[in-house]
């Protein structure tokens, strides 16, 4: 049985994905993903919708925390 898939959203960064899942575009098409890859939070990424680490050179700040 496979690890429960971990979405994590990185301070000042990308949104790390972990586990098993699928990631579709609008279209329904499947993108190809290793085990852990991070997606662009930041909008400046020429290798949408992964992180290619744009927003440290475009200096993105974004902290956000879970809410009860």
């Amino acid at each position: 049985m496979s690890e429960k898939p971990i979405i994590q959203v990185r301070d000042n960064g990308s949104i790390l994905v972990k586990g098993d899942i699928e990631l579709l575009d609008a279209e329904g098409n499947q993108y190809e993903t290793k085990p852990a890859f991070s997606l662009c939070r930041c909008g400046h990424s020429q290798n949408k919708p992964f992180c290619d680490g744009s927003h440290k050179r475009e200096e993105f700040e974004s902290v956000t925390r879970a809410t009860e």
